[in-house]
């Protein structure tokens, strides 16, 4: 009996959608709006097939595939009350994905790991519980081997043709991201707000060299992102999205702020 992961592939004319979003943290599910916009954003989203994800929390060279069966998440955060380590995401693993990526990626001087006990961290399930509560959908995590943004965005060219296999491929990182510059400001900071009208603007207008050079040409682009690890998943989605020529098919699903942070989400295709 075919599983949702081992159905045969979908037509071009059913590619599922490529997203960036910014995650959040655990408290996220206790926040008013946010869990209803990731809900709204997923209901009308196609039913995938599998989700591969790279979450700004996993770097690591060369390109690691996480757990193909279902292990314990990686709760890798510190100082939240109890119940947060409490949460649970048992998606089903994805070995048919896992295999369908080390096909992708095979090329010479080009090696592809393995880690099997490497649970889906809070970049992967957080978001994931507001978007698929009933966990019924495969999950693949991959890590990011690499922060240089080109080098993700052919990463993510790679990984393109998984959208015609109703493989929904998610940046999974946070539109802006200075948690130490958080300290010293009250409600949104204005680096914050500069650098999300940025990023807004030069999506809209498909400044794709800008956003490749962001830290240089957009303002407030050092304060935004002074290790720019949450904005690099964006350049995997941007990828997948240029291989199949819809780089500027995209509109914000999310946008506004979240304790400071821009929770700008991006849907291309």
């Amino acid at each position: 009996m075919a599983t949702a992961e081992t159905r045969p592939a979908s037509r071009s004319t059913d590619r599922m959608p490529a997203l960036y979003l910014s995650h959040g943290a655990p408290p996220l599910a206790d926040d008013a709006v946010w869990p209803g916009q990731l809900a709204a954003w997923s209901a009308d989203l196609p039913k995938p097939r599998a989700i591969l994800i790279v979450s700004a929390h996993w770097e690591e060279a060369p390109l690691a595939l996480g757990a193909v069966d279902p292990v314990p998440l990686v709760h890798d955060f510190w100082g939240f009350p109890e119940h947060y380590y409490a949460v649970r995401y048992d998606a089903p693993g994805a070995p048919q994905l896992a295999a369908s990526v080390r096909a992708l990626l095979r090329a010479p001087g080009v090696p592809v790991q393995d880690v099997p006990d490497r649970g889906l961290d809070h970049g992967a399930y957080v978001p994931l519980v507001e978007m698929y509560p009933d966990a019924d959908v495969p999950v693949l995590q991959v890590s990011m081997p690499t922060l240089d943004p080109r080098r993700l965005m052919d990463l993510g060219r790679k990984l393109a043709p998984l959208r015609d296999e109703g493989v929904l491929i998610v940046g999974s990182g946070f539109f802006t991201h200075n948690l130490a510059a958080l300290r010293h400001a009250g409600g949104v900071p204005g680096w914050s707000v500069e650098f999300d009208d940025w990023g807004h603007r030069a999506l809209d207008a498909g400044d794709v060299d800008g956003l490749l050079d962001f830290t240089a040409k957009s303002p407030a682009g050092a304060l935004a992102h002074p290790r720019t690890e949450h904005f690099a998943p964006l350049f995997v989605t941007m990828g997948a999205a240029d291989a199949a020529g819809d780089l500027d098919v995209q509109h914000s699903v999310i946008d506004g702020f979240w304790m400071g942070l821009a929770k700008r989400s991006v849907q291309f295709g």
